[in-house]
Order: structure tokens, then sequence, then C-alpha cells
């Protein structure tokens, strides 16, 4: 496929003399420290929760690599004549606040993704199959709104736009706060279908912002910032989400353990009740403790839909930071 795509490079480009300054002017520190800095970062955020943190040898020794990445991608910025990226598009008002929505959509997608097939492992019992077909649904909008996309980019305010797709996108979250344990792969369907439709408005929208808030010449960093942004939301959302799992899920187990006494009457029935049925007492406590890890699940899934809706709630006053588009803007796909 590589072979592929520079074939398909070499006969489609026009043919032109190598421009040696550009190597001779090349941001190499800032190309080194995109590539310590990002990656460093990425890895930190991903794999943190499970090597415990900083209890892992490997997490510090990648958080030093993305410190002195991020040094590197600093001295660019200062000393090279043509920066890798120009952050300093990140402190003008309109192009900032893209780059945090971007963030948060970032979250919202890839943290659902990473809880959903969860739930329905866990309390469901979906096979991968089943677990796609859920996860699919989100992709459905864009086949029905894709193809009107340039009209409603010539024809609905931006602000309008993005904070309609952000709304979608918060309420998708809430409606999914009140899952049970009998709950299975409809409980996802309409949140995953409003979600679907907020990302089309939000992140197609927000793209043409990112563009038409910055130069010509500064286009191309505008892309590349705002794709990252994207991304980043991401490893920020499943090391976040990672982590208030945990909390959340010993918070309700022990809750629930607390409210239940051994002197309970009503303990005491269930246990015999289950304890008739298997045979053992054993059993009976083994069955008990497994239905209080699965409610804990379950409570502690709500909670993190919730937390998502919060933060894409906080994040919709920022599109009153918006211009409106450019009138007979073109549509661009970075």
């Amino acid at each position: 496929m590589c072979i592929v795509l520079l074939l398909l490079l070499w006969l489609g480009l026009p043919h032109q003399r190598p421009d040696w300054s550009y190597v001779r002017e090349g941001d190499w520190f800032g190309i080194a420290g995109l590539i310590l800095g990002l990656g460093g970062l990425t890895v930190v955020l991903e794999e943190g929760h499970r090597e415990e943190w900083f209890e892992s040898p490997l997490i510090i020794q990648l958080t030093l690599m993305t410190l002195v990445g991020f040094a590197l991608l600093l001295v660019g910025q200062k000393y090279a004549r043509r920066p890798v990226l120009k952050l300093s598009l990140i402190f003008t008002r309109q192009f900032g606040s893209i780059v945090i929505m971007a963030l948060v959509v970032g979250m919202a997608l890839y943290g659902t993704i990473y809880v959903i097939p969860q739930f329905l492992a866990l309390i469901s019992d979906y096979n991968a199959l089943q677990t796609g077909y859920v996860i699919a649904l989100m992709g459905l909008p864009a086949l029905f709104l894709m193809p009107i996309v340039p009209f409603l980019i010539t024809r609905i305010d931006i602000r309008l736009a993005v904070g309609s797709g952000l709304l979608l996108m918060a309420i998708s979250c809430w409606i999914t706060t009140n899952l049970t344990t009998e709950a299975g792969g409809g409980a996802f369907t309409a949140g995953q279908i409003l979600r679907g439709v907020g990302m089309i408005f939000t992140m197609l929208f927000l793209n043409q912002g990112a563009i038409a808030a910055v130069s010509k010449e500064d286009a191309g960093d505008a892309s590349g910032i705002f794709n990252a942004a994207r991304n980043l939301g991401g490893s920020f959302a499943l090391a976040a989400l990672a982590t208030i799992q945990d909390q959340r899920l010993w918070h309700h187990s022990r809750r629930m353990e607390e409210s239940l006494s051994a002197n309970s009457w009503s303990v005491q029935d269930y246990l015999t009740g289950i304890q008739a049925g298997l045979g053992s007492a054993e059993a009976a406590i083994r069955t008990l403790a497994g239905s209080i890890q699965q409610q804990a699940f379950v409570m502690t899934y709500n909670d993190i839909f919730f937390v998502m809706t919060v933060v894409i709630v906080l994040s919709i006053p920022l599109v009153l930071f918006l211009r409106p588009l450019p009138k007979g803007m073109s549509l661009s796909m970075h």
C-alpha cells in the first residue's frame, strides 16, 4: 500500500527542482519535539493508569521524554525561521476556543467508544460483533448528513451549528445516565444516533472555523493543531475515565457493603434463599459479592456519562467566541 501511495505521489504531483533551503531552515528542534512530546504524552495518558502512573519506571521515563520534547518544541518556536507548527495561533481568542472544543469533542468521541464496549461486555454479555453494531450506530447520521453539509455550511451560522452539535452530544450522554443491569444495546441506540448528529455538526463546522480563523499561510498549521487537539482529547479521556472508573467503582462497592449488615433479617433471608439453590453458604456469599460488584459497575458507568455531560455543557459557551464563516467559503476537509 505504501509503495502504491509513493507511486501515485510521484506520478500525480508536478515535478519541481528540490529547494534545499527547506532542509537548512527546517525546524528540526520542533520536529524532534513533536515526536518526543506528543508521542510520549499519548503513551503516558493511555498506559499510565494500567502501569499505576509514577509507580512505573516506564511512565517516569516517558514523562521525562515528554518534557524534553515540549522543551525542544518551544526552542523551535522561538528560534526557527519556519516553526513546524505555529503554536502562537492557540492564543488567539477564536482559534483558541476552537482548540478547546476540539479537545472536548475528542474526549466525548473516544470516551464513549471506550466505555460502551466495556459495559456491553461486562454487564450485557455482548460479543465483539454485537458491540460493533452498537458502536456503528454513531456513524449512521453521516450517511444522510454528509451530502447536504456543503449546503448547511453556507446557510447556518457556525455558532448555532456548533452550539447545537455540542448540546446534542451532551443530551446523548445525559440520556445514558440511567443504565441498569438489564440494559443492553438498545439503551445506547438513541444516544449513539444523537451523538453522531452532534459530531457531524460540531466537527465539520469547527474544522471550517479553524481554517477561517487564521490567514491562508497559517491554514496548514491550524489544521494540524486542530487534529492534534482532537486526538489528545481522546488520550485525556482514556486517562481520566480509567481513573474515575476505579475510584467510583471502589466508592459504590464500599457504600453498598457498608449498608448490608450481617444481622439484617433481609440480608439473612436473601442469603438463605441463594444457599438453598446453590447448596453452600460460601457460594451464596460469592453470589452476593458478584451482585454488589455488578451494581457498582452500572453506577460507575452512569457516573462516567454524567461527567462527560458536564464537560460538554461547560464547553458550549465557547461558541460565543466564534465568528461567522466567510460568505462563499467552500468546504475544506483536513
